[in-house]
């Protein structure tokens, strides 16, 4: 999200001229930066995925620009996927109310069992994929 933020602001403080040449350069189109530049978002609902595991991180993602987050095995791998799942939509819907985060995140049990990076081999690493 941070890198996303920041290659935005980059755009936004381009002048019209130097948008066409970073247009070409990223092989987009001039009027899809120009729309950018001009509303400091992209032009698609930008979701946080991977990685979100509490009720702290949903709430960090929406702080960080993220227009929702999508949790999948952070919620139904956790002692209680309900109890969970209801914390993080709170979070995310509430994502300033500190308070509420900290409270809705008591006695959640144990989360996700997170993997040993380690301990995968490289075909297994999500760094190793594409191109």
């Amino acid at each position: 999200m941070r890198l996303i933020n920041s290659q935005i602001r980059k755009v936004q403080n381009m002048s019209k001229d130097e948008l066409y040449a970073e247009a070409k350069n990223l092989g987009v189109s001039y009027d899809l930066l120009l729309e950018v530049h001009e509303n400091g978002r992209l032009p698609v609902v930008n979701f946080a995925a991977g990685g979100v595991a509490t009720p702290a991180d949903a709430a960090l993602m929406m702080h960080l620009g993220a227009d929702g987050v999508f949790v999948g095995s952070g919620i139904f791998k956790s002692d209680n996927p309900e109890k969970f799942a209801r914390a993080i939509v709170e979070a995310t819907t509430h994502y300033t109310d500190y308070k509420l985060i900290a409270e809705v995140s008591k006695n959640l049990g144990t989360p996700m069992k997170g993997i040993e990076i380690s301990k995968l081999s490289a075909a297994e690493r999500m760094s190793e994929r594409g191109w």
